[in-house]
């Protein structure tokens, strides 16, 4: 079972940057399939990925946060974050830690992310 805890969102200005982070229980990486990454949901919206990282440290993004948005991640703490610049009110949304591990799919609690004047 792995646990995954997300923070860092918040209220930020159209053209800001926010950093979110998430904490995994174990290192996910421990597995070769291993993998890790953010999605997130606008109200009314459907759930989508935003940004994936694996164990092979290739990375893919959406194309709507390319150029905006960095995953990175220090393996030695089990963390990941999502490094958020030139933030847009599109990108306002709860913004999900998600991971793969052992063929199983694992969720964080979210953390909201509202991009707003």
């Amino acid at each position: 079972q792995v646990q995954l805890v997300e923070s860092g969102g918040g209220l930020v200005q159209p053209g800001g940057s926010l950093r979110l982070s998430c904490a995994a229980s174990m290192s996910i990486f421990s597995s070769s399939t291993g993998a890790i990454g953010w999605y997130r949901q606008a109200p009314g919206k459907q759930r989508e990925l935003v940004a994936t990282t694996n164990y092979g440290w290739s990375t893919n993004y959406a194309d709507s946060v390319k150029g905006r948005f960095t995953i990175s991640r220090d393996a030695a703490r089990n963390k990941v974050y999502l490094q958020m610049n030139s933030l847009k009110p599109d990108d306002t949304a709860v913004y999900y830690c998600h991971a793969r591990y052992a063929g199983m799919e694992y969720w964080g609690k979210g953390t909201l992310v509202t991009v707003s004047s």
